[in-house]
């Protein structure tokens, strides 16, 4: 085992919620380690869309200039698209206070929100390992040991050991693993599988974020930066599995769930197939899950 390292705190993620509880605590004089397993800057499922409320917090962190600069224009409507319905309503404004001083809320791409934070972490003193995946977590004495190695090495490769009295999971509440704030992996039919995906050249208006209804799920869609349409998304086990199972039955062949989930999305939700009808996929889609919202049961290290 290479040389151990021994920190205050250790968060694993670097997601918003790891990088903002790292710059909290190493503003405060901790000693802060972050263990992230994907190399920056990469993209997530993730709607993306940040709230007026939520701007001073960015202030506060530090990056809030940078993400005024980056984000997608301000969304001043709400809307609903199912199957051939549209309605659109006023988005309501904050009377008073800071988010009433910042406006309206925008939209900013996880690949570029999270290399903000990260780099605002590192410059406030936090040691950053990436790429790099949190294997185990074990007591050692009056603190915990978290064994880390690379992303890109073998499961038998040496690696390295960090130690803490606090330890942050912010590895995303639904990723399966071996740590125990970890999900075990199971498979249910009414698991919500979540897809996400950019588009350039869309029609849907820059000031308005709509909510899609369809058979078997749910998203949403918003304008983020540089023209990109954002629109995320979470559909039923059972229902993608028989999508697919019909489109291979047709063309005789594998379907990708996520050329499913589009087709389906445009054939049974009109405004969201107005709003995508010449507009061009920019990046692969993304997949995730199962996604278990709501409160999860306690757990002991």
């Amino acid at each position: 085992m290479k040389r151990a390292s021994t920190h205050d705190a250790i968060i694993i993620g670097a997601g918003p919620a790891g990088t903002s509880a790292a710059l909290a605590l190493a503003r405060r004089g901790w000693a802060v380690a972050i263990v992230e397993k994907s190399a920056f800057p990469r993209r997530k499922v993730c709607g993306e869309y940040i709230s007026a409320s939520n701007l001073a917090l960015l202030d506060r962190l530090g990056i809030g200039d940078a993400w005024r600069g980056e984000a997608g224009p301000e969304i001043r409507r709400v809307g609903l698209f199912s199957g051939n319905a549209s309605i659109e309503a006023p988005m309501p404004g904050a009377r008073s206070g800071p988010a009433a001083r910042n406006g309206f809320g925008r939209a900013l791409g996880r690949d570029i929100l999270d290399t903000l934070l990260l780099d605002a972490a590192r410059s406030a003193g936090v040691e950053v390992f990436q790429p790099c995946r949190a294997v185990a977590i074990e007591r050692d004495g009056d603190r915990q040991a978290v064994r880390i190695q690379a992303t890109s090495g073998s499961p038998g490769e040496e690696g390295m050991t960090l130690r803490a009295s606090v330890i942050v999971a912010a590895h995303g509440s639904w990723e399966p693993g071996p740590l125990p704030s970890q999900l075990g992996k199971q498979s249910r039919s009414s698991d919500l599988l979540g897809f996400k995906a950019h588009f350039t050249g869309s029609a849907l208006p820059p000031d308005l974020m709509p909510l899609l209804t369809f058979p078997g799920g749910y998203g949403g869609m918003v304008l983020a930066d540089r023209g990109r349409l954002s629109i995320s998304c979470c559909i039923r086990r059972d229902v993608l599995a028989r999508l697919r199972g019909s489109l291979a039955r047709e063309r005789g062949g594998h379907v990708p769930a996520a050329e499913a989930v589009e087709r389906h999305i445009r054939a049974t939700c009109r405004g969201a197939r107005d709003a995508l009808a010449d507009a061009r996929l920019d990046g692969p889609w993304l997949a995730a899950g199962p996604i278990r919202p709501g409160i999860r049961a306690g757990y002991e290290a």
